[in-house]
């Protein structure tokens, strides 16, 4: 259950009506008009509200949860308790998620400008914006409709963002083109200059960074996550690619669309990932190297060379997930040896 104090109390909906959104069915059709209240975690929900099942792990909290409602993949029915209405999915927390967002709707900030907003007078400024305290939107910026720019932060000259975006507190974005429906978090930096520097012995020169950010359609970014522009080209990040907090990404590199980057993720320059790539927590990728399409690289790894497409890799450096295991069991099945033979 959600927290009053951040929290507005949810509406209460009917089973048909939640099977409805989220893709689910009735386990029996005589519970479609029970009323649901709220959602909550299987060890804490009552009665009258919604849990769910994913994951086997958690199979005895759901045989002892009081929950009335239970969202879950037919193969678990047999663990259900006893009197517990059932709600049939073959992606349990897809479903949840749905049926969560029609009890917690994301709030959207209240339309008008705030008087202590400062924008420059050539920006052009969308129907149904929100733009609250303290933004500063310079010149020739473009800002499309149903906005919503949180306080404190700042559009450098000519950024163009589209519809229906959220630019959370105390961003900042320079040199870019943002696509619809996208979401940054507080705290993000896009466009800032990439790490670009020549070196003889005599010392280092700035290399300008002429390039821009290219953020497609439905791209989420965490807090904290740095996105630099190109040197020359753009440094481009494809349609429906969410990306966690503290993340680095650095000039010139091209994600691909729908990839998934975790936390503390370092990506050097000019990397490309292909399309549905995961990057684990943690995982650094040395420049100018190629990750294809629907690899997945795991936690801490360090990626040093190009990885094929629909490969899982893991390790320092990184190689294929098997060979790497093969590896960590010979070197244990070695110390143990040794520690035998002293």
């Amino acid at each position: 259950m959600a927290s009053p104090r951040f929290f507005e109390a949810p509406l209460a909906y009917v089973l048909s009506a939640i099977a409805a959104k989220c893709g689910a069915v009735l386990a029996d059709e005589n519970d479609s008009s029970f009323l649901c209240t709220d959602v909550a975690a299987l060890d804490q929900a009552g009665p009258q509200h919604l849990t769910f099942l994913d994951n086997k792990k958690y199979k005895d909290q759901f045989s002892a949860t009081k929950a009335g409602v239970a969202i879950i993949h037919p193969d678990m029915r047999g663990l259900a308790p006893k009197g517990i209405k059932l709600l049939l999915s073959n992606t349990p927390y897809k479903s949840y998620a749905l049926a969560a967002q029609m009890f917690y709707p994301e709030e959207w900030g209240k339309v008008g400008i705030a008087a202590s907003a400062i924008i420059h007078p050539t920006a052009k400024i969308g129907k149904n914006v929100s733009i609250n305290d303290f933004v500063v939107i310079d010149a020739h910026v473009e800002i499309g409709d149903g906005c919503w720019i949180e306080p404190h932060a700042y559009i450098a000259k000519g950024v163009v963002i589209g519809a229906s975006c959220r630019i959370g507190a105390h961003t900042s974005l320079s040199h870019a083109t943002i696509g619809n429906n996208v979401r940054l978090y507080t705290g993000v930096r896009v466009g800032q200059d990439g790490f670009g520097f020549a070196i003889d012995p005599s010392g280092y020169v700035k290399v300008p960074q002429l390039g821009s950010v290219i953020i497609g359609d439905g791209v989420e970014i965490g807090a904290n996550t740095t996105i630099d522009r190109g040197t020359t080209g753009d440094t481009v990040i494809g349609a429906g690619t969410w990306i966690d907090n503290l993340v680095q990404i650095a000039h010139n590199v091209k994600i691909g669309k729908g990839c998934i980057i975790a936390a503390q993720v370092g990506v050097a320059g000019s990397v490309e990932l292909g399309n549905y790539v995961a990057l684990g927590g943690q995982a650094g990728v040395a420049g100018h190297l190629n990750i294809g399409d629907q690899a997945r690289i795991a936690a801490k790894s360090g990626v040093t060379k190009n990885v094929p497409s629909r490969e899982e890799w893991m390790g320092y450096p990184a190689m294929p997930m098997k060979r790497f295991l093969r590896q960590v069991v010979t070197i244990n099945k070695l110390v143990e040896k040794l520690k035998k033979e002293k």
